[in-house]
Protein backbone atom coordinates (compact mmCIF):
# COMPACT_ATOMS: atom_id res chain seq x y z
CA UNK A 1 0.00 0.00 0.00
CA UNK A 2 1.66 3.63 -1.14
CA UNK A 3 1.97 6.15 1.46
CA UNK A 4 2.23 9.57 0.39
CA UNK A 5 3.66 12.53 2.51
CA UNK A 6 2.62 16.45 1.83
CA UNK A 7 5.97 18.38 3.35
CA UNK A 8 7.19 21.71 3.39
CA UNK A 9 10.87 22.22 2.83
CA UNK A 10 12.25 24.86 5.81
CA UNK A 11 15.53 26.19 6.10
CA UNK A 12 17.05 28.31 8.52
CA UNK A 13 20.94 30.04 7.68
CA UNK A 14 20.89 26.76 5.40
CA UNK A 15 20.13 23.98 8.06
CA UNK A 16 16.92 22.85 6.17
CA UNK A 17 14.46 20.66 7.51
CA UNK A 18 11.34 18.47 5.98
CA UNK A 19 8.64 20.09 7.97
CA UNK A 20 5.11 18.29 8.16
CA UNK A 21 2.00 17.61 9.96
CA UNK A 22 2.11 15.22 12.93
CA UNK A 23 0.26 11.70 11.80
CA UNK A 24 0.56 8.57 13.64
CA UNK A 25 -1.04 6.62 10.30
CA UNK A 26 2.84 7.27 8.83
CA UNK A 27 4.83 5.44 11.32
CA UNK A 28 7.80 7.36 10.43
CA UNK A 29 10.32 5.27 11.94
CA UNK A 30 14.19 5.71 11.39
CA UNK A 31 14.90 4.29 8.68
CA UNK A 32 11.99 6.34 6.62
CA UNK A 33 13.46 9.35 8.28
CA UNK A 34 16.75 8.42 6.60
CA UNK A 35 15.24 7.82 2.88
CA UNK A 36 13.62 11.12 3.60
CA UNK A 37 16.29 13.42 4.19
CA UNK A 38 18.50 11.73 1.79
CA UNK A 39 19.86 14.11 -0.60
CA UNK A 40 20.02 11.99 -3.79
CA UNK A 41 17.22 9.59 -3.12
CA UNK A 42 13.96 11.57 -0.90
CA UNK A 43 13.90 15.18 -0.13
CA UNK A 44 16.94 15.99 2.07
CA UNK A 45 17.36 17.58 4.89
CA UNK A 46 19.38 18.05 7.92
CA UNK A 47 16.17 16.33 9.72
CA UNK A 48 12.38 15.94 9.78
CA UNK A 49 10.14 18.53 12.05
CA UNK A 50 6.81 16.75 13.16
CA UNK A 51 4.46 19.17 14.05
CA UNK A 52 1.27 18.11 16.62
CA UNK A 53 -1.18 20.93 16.77
CA UNK A 54 -3.57 19.25 19.88
CA UNK A 55 -6.75 20.97 20.95
CA UNK A 56 -6.26 22.93 24.18
CA UNK A 57 -2.65 22.75 23.91
CA UNK A 58 0.42 24.52 22.21
CA UNK A 59 1.53 23.41 19.38
CA UNK A 60 3.96 20.29 19.83
CA UNK A 61 7.73 20.21 17.61
CA UNK A 62 9.51 16.66 17.68
CA UNK A 63 12.97 16.54 15.83
CA UNK A 64 14.34 13.86 13.53
CA UNK A 65 17.88 14.16 13.00
CA UNK A 66 18.98 13.25 9.22
CA UNK A 67 20.23 9.30 10.93
CA UNK A 68 16.79 8.91 12.22
CA UNK A 69 17.77 9.66 16.30
CA UNK A 70 15.58 11.83 18.33
CA UNK A 71 17.44 14.94 19.85
CA UNK A 72 15.54 16.93 22.35
CA UNK A 73 15.54 19.99 20.47
CA UNK A 74 16.75 22.08 17.63
CA UNK A 75 17.25 25.85 17.37
CA UNK A 76 17.16 26.46 13.69
CA UNK A 77 14.41 23.78 13.54
CA UNK A 78 11.92 25.81 15.68
CA UNK A 79 12.67 29.19 14.06
CA UNK A 80 10.93 27.40 10.67
CA UNK A 81 8.21 25.94 12.85
CA UNK A 82 6.70 29.02 14.50
CA UNK A 83 7.61 30.90 11.14
CA UNK A 84 5.43 27.77 9.28
CA UNK A 85 3.12 27.88 12.10
CA UNK A 86 2.65 31.57 12.15
CA UNK A 87 2.55 33.47 7.96
CA UNK A 88 1.15 36.32 9.16
CA UNK A 89 3.11 36.90 12.01
CA UNK A 90 2.90 37.04 16.09
CA UNK A 91 3.64 35.58 19.30
CA UNK A 92 3.23 31.86 20.27
CA UNK A 93 4.53 28.85 22.35
CA UNK A 94 5.87 25.62 21.22
CA UNK A 95 6.51 22.97 23.16
CA UNK A 96 9.57 20.37 22.73
CA UNK A 97 11.39 17.90 24.17
CA UNK A 98 13.40 20.50 25.94
CA UNK A 99 10.41 22.41 27.24
CA UNK A 100 8.09 25.08 26.36
CA UNK A 101 10.30 27.87 24.26
CA UNK A 102 8.24 31.38 23.51
CA UNK A 103 8.73 32.53 19.82
CA UNK A 104 7.92 35.74 18.03
CA UNK A 105 7.85 35.94 14.23
CA UNK A 106 8.13 38.78 12.21
CA UNK A 107 7.89 38.27 8.10
CA UNK A 108 9.80 39.62 5.68
CA UNK A 109 10.40 40.34 1.74
CA UNK A 110 12.61 37.15 1.53
CA UNK A 111 11.30 35.04 4.82
CA UNK A 112 11.06 35.56 8.24
CA UNK A 113 13.11 37.07 11.39
CA UNK A 114 12.15 34.87 14.62
CA UNK A 115 13.13 35.66 18.42
CA UNK A 116 13.17 32.84 20.49
CA UNK A 117 13.21 32.64 24.07
CA UNK A 118 15.65 29.28 24.06
CA UNK A 119 15.44 28.33 28.29
CA UNK A 120 18.74 28.84 30.67
CA UNK A 121 22.24 27.39 30.12
CA UNK A 122 23.74 24.88 32.02
CA UNK A 123 27.38 24.23 32.56
CA UNK A 124 28.61 20.98 32.58
CA UNK A 125 32.12 19.74 34.12
CA UNK A 126 33.69 19.30 30.48
CA UNK A 127 34.40 17.02 28.12
CA UNK A 128 38.03 15.29 27.07
CA UNK A 129 38.39 13.18 24.06
CA UNK A 130 41.62 11.37 22.67
CA UNK A 131 42.41 11.02 18.74
CA UNK A 132 44.81 9.61 17.47
CA UNK A 133 46.94 10.11 20.65
CA UNK A 134 46.09 13.44 21.51
CA UNK A 135 43.79 14.94 24.30
CA UNK A 136 41.56 17.48 23.24
CA UNK A 137 39.59 19.21 26.03
CA UNK A 138 35.67 20.98 25.92
CA UNK A 139 33.80 23.02 27.96
CA UNK A 140 30.14 21.68 28.13
CA UNK A 141 26.76 23.40 27.85
CA UNK A 142 23.37 22.33 28.14
CA UNK A 143 20.70 24.77 25.87
CA UNK A 144 17.97 22.13 25.46
CA UNK A 145 20.81 20.10 23.55
CA UNK A 146 24.53 18.92 24.64
CA UNK A 147 27.07 21.17 23.51
CA UNK A 148 31.41 20.68 23.83
CA UNK A 149 32.29 23.80 23.36
CA UNK A 150 36.31 24.80 22.58
CA UNK A 151 37.96 28.37 21.54
CA UNK A 152 40.73 26.20 20.83
CA UNK A 153 42.43 26.62 17.28
CA UNK A 154 41.90 23.85 15.01
CA UNK A 155 42.25 23.72 10.98
CA UNK A 156 40.11 21.80 9.12
CA UNK A 157 41.20 18.22 8.59
CA UNK A 158 41.33 18.11 12.03
CA UNK A 159 37.68 19.50 12.61
CA UNK A 160 36.82 16.36 10.27
CA UNK A 161 39.09 13.92 12.51
CA UNK A 162 37.71 15.30 16.23
CA UNK A 163 34.46 15.93 15.71
CA UNK A 164 32.99 12.58 15.12
CA UNK A 165 34.90 11.66 18.34
CA UNK A 166 33.80 14.00 20.24
CA UNK A 167 29.81 13.68 19.06
CA UNK A 168 29.94 10.18 20.14
CA UNK A 169 32.15 10.34 22.83
CA UNK A 170 29.49 10.03 26.12
CA UNK A 171 25.67 8.06 25.80
CA UNK A 172 23.80 10.36 23.65
CA UNK A 173 26.51 12.22 22.23
CA UNK A 174 27.04 16.33 21.87
CA UNK A 175 27.06 18.44 19.19
CA UNK A 176 30.46 19.63 19.25
CA UNK A 177 31.69 23.39 18.85
CA UNK A 178 34.78 24.42 16.99
CA UNK A 179 35.02 28.46 17.84
CA UNK A 180 37.26 31.94 17.43
CA UNK A 181 36.72 34.97 18.49
CA UNK A 182 37.18 37.73 15.75
CA UNK A 183 36.60 40.35 17.73
CA UNK A 184 38.54 42.08 21.15
CA UNK A 185 39.65 40.00 23.70
CA UNK A 186 36.79 42.36 26.20
CA UNK A 187 34.03 42.88 23.74
CA UNK A 188 34.30 40.47 20.28
CA UNK A 189 32.22 41.87 17.48
CA UNK A 190 31.98 38.28 16.45
CA UNK A 191 32.18 34.32 17.06
CA UNK A 192 32.69 32.42 14.08
CA UNK A 193 31.83 28.65 14.61
CA UNK A 194 32.36 25.34 12.99
CA UNK A 195 29.96 22.86 14.02
CA UNK A 196 29.81 19.00 13.90
CA UNK A 197 26.35 17.58 14.75
CA UNK A 198 25.30 14.65 16.21
CA UNK A 199 23.60 12.42 14.41
CA UNK A 200 24.10 14.21 10.84
CA UNK A 201 27.97 15.96 10.33
CA UNK A 202 28.70 19.49 9.48
CA UNK A 203 25.82 21.70 9.27
CA UNK A 204 25.72 24.79 8.05
CA UNK A 205 24.54 26.45 10.88
CA UNK A 206 23.09 25.03 14.79
CA UNK A 207 20.97 27.51 16.80
CA UNK A 208 21.35 25.48 19.88
CA UNK A 209 25.21 25.65 19.30
CA UNK A 210 25.38 29.38 18.94
CA UNK A 211 23.38 29.56 22.11
CA UNK A 212 26.26 27.56 23.73
CA UNK A 213 28.99 29.54 22.23
CA UNK A 214 27.83 32.24 23.54
CA UNK A 215 26.60 31.38 27.08
CA UNK A 216 30.89 29.45 27.39
CA UNK A 217 32.13 32.87 26.08
CA UNK A 218 30.46 35.09 28.13
CA UNK A 219 30.99 32.21 31.30
CA UNK A 220 34.75 32.58 30.26
CA UNK A 221 35.34 35.80 29.88
CA UNK A 222 35.39 36.19 26.32
CA UNK A 223 32.03 38.22 25.64
CA UNK A 224 29.40 40.10 28.02
CA UNK A 225 26.84 38.79 29.76
CA UNK A 226 23.25 40.75 28.37
CA UNK A 227 25.01 42.28 25.08
CA UNK A 228 23.99 41.11 21.69
CA UNK A 229 26.88 38.52 20.29
CA UNK A 230 26.78 37.83 17.00
CA UNK A 231 27.72 34.00 15.76
CA UNK A 232 29.16 33.22 12.79
CA UNK A 233 28.06 30.14 11.27
CA UNK A 234 28.75 28.82 7.68
CA UNK A 235 25.08 29.33 6.36
CA UNK A 236 24.97 32.91 8.27
CA UNK A 237 24.50 34.66 11.36
CA UNK A 238 22.19 34.64 14.82
CA UNK A 239 22.20 37.22 17.54
CA UNK A 240 22.45 36.15 20.59
CA UNK A 241 22.12 37.43 23.98
CA UNK A 242 22.79 35.66 26.95
CA UNK A 243 21.27 37.30 30.97
CA UNK A 244 23.46 36.99 33.73
CA UNK A 245 22.28 35.14 36.62
CA UNK A 246 19.25 33.03 35.65
CA UNK A 247 21.67 32.62 32.20
CA UNK A 248 18.40 32.74 29.25
CA UNK A 249 19.20 33.36 26.53
CA UNK A 250 17.57 34.96 23.72
CA UNK A 251 18.14 33.78 19.83
CA UNK A 252 17.15 35.77 16.94
CA UNK A 253 18.12 34.49 13.12
CA UNK A 254 15.96 34.03 10.30
CA UNK A 255 13.05 31.14 8.78
CA UNK A 256 12.73 30.60 4.69
CA UNK A 257 10.03 28.19 3.53
CA UNK A 258 12.32 26.60 0.35
CA UNK A 259 9.41 24.67 -1.22
CA UNK A 260 6.56 22.38 -0.68
CA UNK A 261 5.79 18.69 -2.14
CA UNK A 262 4.53 15.05 -1.77
CA UNK A 263 6.73 12.31 -1.29
CA UNK A 264 5.95 8.43 -1.92
CA UNK A 265 7.18 6.98 1.52
CA UNK A 266 9.09 3.29 1.01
Amino acid sequence: MSRRLRFEKWEGLGNDFVVVPFDPSLELDAATVRAVCDRRTGVGGDGMLLVDRPRGGPPRMVVRNADGSRPQMCGNGLRCVAAWLLPKGGELVIETDAGERCCAVEPGECGFSVRVGMGAARFGDGLEVEVAGEHHRFATVDVGNPHAVTFEHYDEASIDRIGPVGSVAPPGGYNVEFCRVRGGADHPDRIDVIVWERGVGRTLACGTGACAVAAEACRSGRARWGEPITIGLPGGELSIVVHEGAREISMRGPARRAFEGELELP
